[in-house]
């Protein structure tokens, strides 16, 4: 149909264009079935409305069909729950206007496991703020950790390469002090505490003051 919203009184409209002018207009009916029947000869994209479901049906002439004009959408309901170990918390429910929903990452809403090197992590990405899945062992390569060393002389022993590491106190690790002159005043020691472990920076005068090295649980000489 040619379309024209112009018309004048005593403007003429011929049969076929009239026919289509009907055949555009939007009828309500009483039901579907009603509608079918009384639109014997629809056209393509004809509207037609069923009032006792309050819906609007649209005529395919690829299936010879009235269907739903909204593609026979049935949600009468909207519910977003958050499911055990989701990671998630929050939802709402709705059934009419317009639907909000807040959710949130909860990290107690989540099973335990033993991480290993082939999980995943998320991680939001900062050069362009978008949330992205890494490899624990990605993660863990960035570290330049590489050794944990005592040195010569330290008074430490132990460090590696790999795995747990520890490190403990070697007097054997240390430079020969038996020729150095003692310095009473500000010579150190390090002494533990035998009554609480505590570990102290002590002076030689002060240990020659208590009365010499009676009571004390260990001292390393510092130098």
């Amino acid at each position: 149909m040619a379309y024209k919203d112009n018309y004048a009184t005593g403007d003429t409209i011929d049969a076929t264009t009239f026919n289509e002018l009907i055949k555009s207009a939007v009828y309500s009916f009483a039901n579907l079935s009603t509608l079918q029947s009384s639109i014997s000869a629809p056209i393509d994209g004809q509207i037609g409305f069923a009032q006792d479901t309050e819906s609007y049906y649209r005529y395919d002439a690829d299936s010879t069909s009235w269907v739903g004009l909204l593609g026979g959408a049935d949600i009468t309901a909207v519910t977003i729950t958050t499911g055990a170990n989701s990671g998630l918390s929050g939802g709402a429910t709705a059934t009419s206007g317009a639907f909000t929903s807040t959710l949130l990452i909860d990290a107690n809403n989540l099973a335990t496991a033993t991480a290993g090197a082939t999980d995943y992590l998320i991680i939001e990405d900062v050069t362009d703020g978008t949330t992205k899945k890494a490899l624990i062992s990605d993660i863990v390569s960035l570290g330049d950790i590489t050794a944990v060393n005592t040195a010569s002389n330290s008074g430490l022993a132990g460090g590696g390469t790999g795995g747990d590491l520890s490190i403990t106190i070697d007097p054997s690790n240390l430079a020969d002090g038996s020729g150095v002159t003692l310095d009473s005043s500000n010579d150190l020691f390090i002494m533990e505490d035998a009554t609480d472990g505590t570990v102290y920076k002590v002076s030689a005068q002060k240990i020659l003051d208590a009365g010499g090295f009676a009571d004390i649980g260990l001292i390393i000489a510092l130098g």
